[in-house]
């Protein structure tokens, strides 16, 4: 075979576009990816559960807030065990435990209710998003990897497009089943609390919640089960030999893109959260509709978060990730300030189309950040999923500016801001990244 052959042949295979699954790994890949979707209905269940709970506990928006505080903190605290186990065991350990710890969880739900105290609901949450701590630290990272690097941004958008559609479910479950349409005044109150009847309304509105997540729960219990059974292959660096390294926390010091992409993380899954979690009291403060509308409002915008992710995983075909990323990020900064400045209908569907532009993030920072770590990707993924406590950190800091201002719409200053930072990331990266490996080849 000739020399020019043989630079030929090397040329068209650069030039072939790497498969997005490869073969041999379609039944674990379709399980993980499920996951996206189950993942997405509790994420959005508090959506509901934060306005249902203030209805049916009397609380402020700030103690309501405090829901996506105990929800994430279960990432938080849970990641890093989370990635030291499957380190040991690999990620088909982290599935089956992260789904037995959710389904226990949302199992946990009907204790609480019959106990009738929201703390025992928020650690109920607590243990559900333990959870989902482990199935999000082995999911990312075992869907980037499991491929050819190349095509590593652009399966995960694809898996994590799925999340939206759990997204649009746990909305539509809260919104159908969990909300009972009934808004009292506050004389109705004071009359129902003389008739000795309110005390038995808000415990009526509290069983609402037990149904849907006993569900949840089994279908969680029933999927570890089937994980079980299924056959997962060893992703590129899941199993070393024995005295070969795993990597240190140390090491990763040494990459810009990775530390700057956990904060990005963190302000993003803030925004995200925050976004979602007050749009039912923006939508009712802005233009005084009905609950139910507000939950069914809620709903669109996660179908149109849902239409940017399946939308992103094809245009990243000709854009670079980074480059896409940048670009929305810019978009939602004007919208986000649109929202701020001109509360009502204009502002709503402002923050309405947010969720579009934001689909593209999550998954986008997450291959970003891990790109390039080699055998610290494990403990890396870990850390970037810890840094979604960004949505407990962010999503009470909003909620306290709309208690103290009495202006639900300069809450949302706080994505605005986020959105400006990974904005610059997105715009960064790239010149990082040619550091890195400059400083590498050295």
């Amino acid at each position: 075979m000739s020399i020019g052959s043989t630079e030929n042949e090397l040329t068209q295979t650069a030039q072939v576009r790497p498969r997005l699954i490869p073969h041999g790994v379609l039944i674990p890949f379709v399980l993980v990816t499920a996951l996206f979707f189950l993942w997405g209905i509790p994420n959005n269940l508090n959506d509901v559960l934060i306005r249902q709970f203030m209805k049916s506990f009397a609380l402020s928006r700030f103690q309501a807030g405090l829901v996506q505080s105990a929800f994430y903190m279960g990432y938080f605290l849970l990641a890093t065990p989370a990635a030291l186990l499957m380190r040991r065991f690999g990620y088909k350990y982290g599935f089956i435990v992260g789904l037995l710890l959710f389904g226990i969880g949302a199992f946990l739900f009907w204790p609480a209710a019959i106990i009738g105290r929201y703390p025992y609901f928020l650690a109920a949450l607590f243990v559900i998003a333990s959870g989902l701590a482990f199935l999000e630290t082995a999911s990312n990272p075992f869907v980037a990897q499991i491929g050819d690097p190349r095509s590593a941004a652009q399966r995960l958008n694809f898996a994590q497009a799925f999340n939206p559609l759990g997204s649009i479910t746990g909305a539509l479950i809260g919104t159908v089943f969990i909300f009972s349409g009934i808004e009292l005044s506050g004389s109705q109150v004071a009359s129902m609390q003389t008739a000795g009847t309110y005390t038995p309304y808000l415990r009526t509105e509290t069983m609402r919640v037990v149904a849907p997540y006993m569900i949840l729960g089994a279908v969680a219990i029933g999927w570890a089960v089937l994980t079980a059974l299924t056959r997962f292959p060893v992703v590129a660096g899941e199993l070393q030999a024995e005295g070969e390294s795993h990597g240190r926390f140390r090491d990763l010091l040494g990459y810009p893109t990775f530390l700057f992409a956990i904060v990005a993380q963190f302000l993003y899954v803030g925004a995200q959260v925050g976004t979602w979690s007050y749009f039912i009291q923006y939508v009712q403060d802005s233009t005084h509709q009905h609950e139910k509308i507000a939950g069914y409002l809620l709903t669109g915008t996660l179908g149109a978060f849902g239409v940017g992710r399946f939308g992103s995983s094809v245009i990243m075909r000709y854009v670079r990730p980074h480059r896409l990323m940048a670009l929305y990020s810019v978009i939602n900064i004007v919208l986000v300030a649109v929202g701020v400045l001109f509360p009502g209908w204009v502002g709503l569907w402002a923050i309405f189309f947010t969720s579009f532009f934001m689909s593209v993030m999550f998954p986008t920072i997450f291959a970003l950040g891990i790109e390039g770590l080699g055998r610290n990707t494990k403990i890396g993924g870990s850390l970037i999923v810890m840094s979604i406590v960004g949505g407990a950190v962010l999503t009470p800091i909003m909620g306290w500016i709309s208690q103290t201002t009495h202006r639900i719409s300069l809450a949302y200053a706080v994505p605005l801001g986020s959105y400006c930072v990974i904005a610059i990331y997105s715009f960064l990266w790239q010149r990082m990244q040619t550091a890195e490996m400059k400083s590498a080849r050295i």
